[in-house]
């Protein structure tokens, strides 16, 4: 039976702590501020996915390093190696997913003291920070959220009381336990656009001299974010309503955008979110929709693949009912827009071969 993603990325970083209490104490920043001695500014992500939007507004002025990148990797349970927790101890600025998607960041933050300023992409979407892209969310315009302290730098809070408007969309099974929220946040193009503008304004506090250069490319981002909300709603548009089923709740966030309906049992959704083993009940109730060509579209996930997904990828390709991949980290040689794009791009091509 699997751990609870929430366990698993915790089980990972269990041993974290001491082995980089002890390599951070040879290779880590003696500056105390997340900065080098020499005044060099390091931004540190996650995954390639939060690095691609954090590079996108740190232009040529700054490279990003990004610590998961293997296009096979699963970040619920990716495991820090002492590196990367010199890495985030080193960071003037970490960007990340946050909500425990990514435990290891705040665990390697608490255990090293390390004084970076954070933008957490889960804190930004629950706040409800984020922009005018109607991609299908309320989100009101307006800058980051005020931030709680991380040894005296800015850390964004994680637990957070009342709902989101993630909460508020209205699917029941739209994610599992952060009080109902889908983590997968990176699919929602507001919470992006969000983690954009607040990557601007921590670099511009960082490197004043820079200021109007990473707001520019900010805003940049904003707009070539349009090419991707230019697909989804030619998918909603054409295909508004039409059901689709998920082997994981991963692309909630297209699929709400796309205005199409997620008719994957509860039950089995809720099990695959939790990592427990869904019930027999369960997986007959989704192969049966499978074989019953009650959907046009199968979603599946290859990055977190076991035996219960394989055999609804394979169920789905018997029926004849087409299937699109959506992933966790970015496939070689494409950025984050590019990444978004081809994936609703793939969508609305499923979809329209269903016809």
């Amino acid at each position: 039976m699997r751990l609870p993603r929430r366990m698993r990325a915790a089980t990972a970083t269990v041993g974290l702590t001491c082995a980089a209490a002890l390599t951070l104490a040879a290779c880590g920043s003696d500056s105390g501020d997340g900065a080098t001695g020499s005044g060099e500014i390091r931004v540190v992500a996650s995954t390639n996915v939060w690095g691609s939007v954090a590079q996108a507004v740190a232009g040529d002025r700054i490279e990003v390093q990004s610590l998961i990148t293997e296009p096979s990797a699963d970040p619920h349970s990716y495991e820090a190696s002492p590196a990367d927790a010199a890495a985030i101890s080193d960071a003037s600025l970490v960007v990340y997913n946050g909500g425990g998607y990514d435990q290891f960041v705040d665990d390697i933050l608490d255990s090293t003291g390390a004084g970076a300023a954070t933008v957490d992409a889960m804190a930004l979407f629950e706040s409800g920070t984020g922009s005018d892209l109607d991609d299908g969310h309320d989100h009101s315009a307006g800058s980051a959220p005020e931030d709680e302290t991380h040894e005296g730098e800015t850390h964004a809070a994680e637990e957070h009381e009342g709902e989101s408007p993630a909460a508020e969309e209205g699917d029941a099974h739209a994610g599992h336990d952060h009080s109902g929220i889908n983590e997968h946040v990176w699919y929602d193009l507001a919470a992006a656009d969000a983690v954009a503008h607040a990557v601007a304004d921590r670099l511009a506090e960082l490197d004043p001299a820079g200021a109007d250069t990473y707001r520019a490319n900010a805003d940049a981002f904003h707009s070539q974010l349009h090419e991707v909300t230019d697909v989804t709603a030619a998918i909603a548009a054409a295909h508004a309503n039409t059901p689709v089923a998920q082997t994981e709740s991963i692309g909630h966030y297209l699929v709400t955008s796309a205005k199409l309906e997620d008719r994957t049992p509860a039950d089995f959704t809720n099990a695959i979110e939790n990592g427990t083993d869904p019930s027999p009940a369960a997986i007959a109730a989704t192969r049966q929709l499978l074989l019953d060509k009650q959907v046009d579209v199968l979603i599946h996930n290859p990055q977190t693949e076991d035996k219960v997904s394989r055999d609804m990828r394979a169920t789905a390709d018997s029926a004849g009912i087409p299937v699109v991949e959506v992933t966790e980290t970015l496939p070689e040689g494409v950025d984050y827009i590019q990444w978004q794009k081809q994936t609703a791009e793939a969508l609305s091509a499923a979809l329209d071969a269903a016809r």
